[in-house]
């Protein structure tokens, strides 16, 4: 028996040996850490439960019958994140580059379909050179296995991605479809085709951080969510996003512990409008002044800066929040801004987790580019998504809200529950200056008479008190009473129960 377990053992620490020593230092060297480490860090201590350890590839060809390494390049299992049921799986750099064969796939599939059964979010910490080239169509056939599980778990189980090394090629199809991407700084990329192939065909010189790095998907693609300076904050931080969001789509969101009074008044809100309607302000002081303890966690913090989307909590429940950001662009919503917040409500929704939605926008942002970029078809995204959604929103109009933005920003037509003002919200078809010009077109030669018309319009028009008479807005609220006001609407919508007809799916313009 002392033998058996003995060479159990033996097969165990082999296994755990990855690459081996000279390829794991190679990993160290890089700043990097080694997909078991990853998950040291990601998981609870002493809660890992690994499956599949012993699995190798089923290739014989190039030489492939000698390389043979237990894992197959990806390890994965379970575990828990502060006590919460989580499955993972971390591919392996120091074995064959991490590259998938039809092995390694069903590794992955394997895991998340038990994801899906026991109704627990998965975690995918990607580190891959591709598919193995060796194994031909049948690592390419592991994808599209991969790709589908991606799809039959959207919506069902929340998906995390985390890019830390290189992604490229079909590789980079799967974490495109799950719900959120995050990236490690200076050593992780995305990318279709790379550097070389660019050059090739259309004779760009780039590098592969110019290509695909954590700048540019973060700034410029959209494609990820987030950037981290290294291995461990990056995975310290999707820790602490894990723990906004439920488990799966049939549970609500935790509820944590809270220090943070509901009904504390805030008498700086009182002062966050400036006089003047065309001067800033940085609508993040709102929103850590709503949440508890001022805890605010953002998504795509460094696209479409115009429009702010993150989660918060509000006596101790997880809400999303979705904030126009007169700091950048006015606030005005445009094709990125749009496609943004679109993502994150369908998200929301999905997962029963409330939205609060906090406006300031002058409109639309007008242009060429936006109009010959299709802003008609991207805007058309957040008013679907807004519309479409079932979950608690409550929406609070802080100054501007004008034309068809107001509309598009939850407003009470498409569905928001409940709407509230401050006093300095303006809402109106348009501001009183353009306004006044089209509607005293005539009067335009005299300066006089046409500021008197625009006093006379902000004084009838800019203001909450007319959409308010029309019950389009539910109270015109005190800005430091914004907090507690906030909080008893989303205690009122608990118990929300709203049903849509049935039909196979939407046509969502995408």
């Amino acid at each position: 028996m002392r033998a058996v377990l003995e060479q159990l053992e033996a097969r165990r620490a082999e296994a755990r040996a990855g690459g081996g020593e000279r390829r794991v230092e190679a990993q160290h060297a890089k700043g990097k850490l080694t997909a078991r480490e990853r998950l040291e860090v990601l998981l609870d201590e002493g809660s890992f439960e690994e499956y599949d350890m012993y699995v190798t590839h089923r290739a014989t060809d190039f030489g492939m019958a000698s390389q043979k390494v237990a894992g197959d390049g990806v390890v994965t299992g379970w575990g828990t994140i502060n006590g919460r049921q989580v499955y993972v799986f971390s591919q392996d750099f120091t074995v064959l580059g991490g590259s998938l064969s039809e092995t390694h796939a069903e590794k992955i599939c394997k895991i998340t379909d038990m994801a899906m059964r026991n109704g627990a979010p998965i975690i995918g910490l990607n580190d891959s050179g591709g598919a193995r080239i060796q194994e031909g169509v049948a690592s390419l056939a592991g994808y599209a296995e991969v790709f589908r599980r991606n799809v039959d778990a959207s919506g069902i189980v929340p998906q995390i991605s985390v890019i830390m090394g290189p992604c490229a090629g079909g590789a980079v199809y799967s974490p495109a479809m799950t719900d959120f991407i995050f990236m490690v700084r200076d050593s992780s990329y995305m990318f279709v085709t790379g550097p070389d192939v660019v050059k090739t065909v259309t004779n760009e010189i780039v590098t592969a951080e110019e290509l695909g790095g954590a700048s540019t998907h973060t700034r410029k693609s959209s494609v990820a969510d987030g950037a981290y300076e290294n291995d461990v904050i990056a995975l310290e931080e999707v820790r602490r996003l894990f723990d906004f969001l439920p488990l799966n789509n049939t549970q609500k969101p935790p509820v944590r512990p809270f220090h943070d009074d509901p009904n504390r008044l805030e008498a700086r809100l009182d002062t966050l409008i400036p006089d003047s309607s065309t001067k800033p302000y940085d609508m993040k002081e709102l929103i850590l002044a709503l949440a508890d303890e001022g805890d605010f966690f953002e998504i795509q913090a460094e696209f479409a800066k115009n429009i702010i989307t993150g989660f918060v909590r509000i006596e101790g429940s997880t809400v999303g929040v979705v904030a126009n950001q007169p700091m950048v662009l006015a606030g005005c919503l445009d094709i990125d801004s749009s496609r943004k917040a679109a993502r994150f409500v369908r998200f929301c929704d999905a997962y029963s987790i409330p939205i609060l939605t906090l406006v300031d926008v002058p409109g639309f942002l007008p242009g060429t580019a936006q109009e010959y970029g299709g802003v008609i078809k991207h805007g058309a995204k957040l008013l679907f998504a807004y519309s479409e959604a079932t979950v608690p929103m409550v929406t609070l109009i802080t100054r501007k809200a004008y034309g068809g933005a107001y509309d598009v920003m939850a407003s009470k037509h498409i569905g928001a529950d409940i709407n509230y003002a401050w006093p300095t919200a303006e809402i109106a078809v348009m501001g009183a200056k353009g306004a006044t010009e089209i509607l005293y077109r005539s009067e335009l030669g005299d300066p006089e008479k046409i500021a008197a018309r625009t006093k006379e319009y902000e004084e009838r028009f800019a203001n909450p008190f007319v959409a308010a008479e029309r019950g389009f807005i539910d109270e015109v609220i005190m800005p430091h009473s914004s907090r507690r006001r906030i909080a008893r609407a989303f205690a009122s919508l608990r118990n929300k129960s709203a049903e849509r007809r049935w039909r196979k799916h939407d046509t969502i313009p995408l």
